[in-house]
C-alpha cells in the first residue's frame, strides 16, 4: 500500500511525537510504501492500519 509521507507526518504529530515526525520528514520517501519501508515505519511505531483513519482505523481502536 502506498502512504503519502504528509499523512504520516500529520499522524505523528496528532499523537504527540512532534520528534519522531520531524525524522520521519527527512527520513521517509514522498510516497511510502508499506512493504517497502517497514523497517522506517516501525521505527517510528506506526503501523500502517493505524493511517487508514476513518471507520476502518477507529474498527480497529475499539476492537470490531
Amino acid at each position: 500500500m502506498q502512504i503519502d509521507k504528509a499523512q504520516i507526518i500529520e499522524f505523528l504529530k496528532n499523537r504527540g511525537d512532534q520528534d519522531k515526525a520531524e525524522q520521519a520528514q527527512s527520513e521517509l520517501p514522498d510516497q511510502v510504501d508499506t512493504d517497502q519501508h517497514a523497517d522506517l515505519l516501525g521505527k517510528f511505531g506506526v503501523d500502517p492500519k493505524d493511517l487508514l483513519g476513518g471507520a476502518g482505523g477507529l474498527a480497529g481502536k475499539i476492537g470490531l
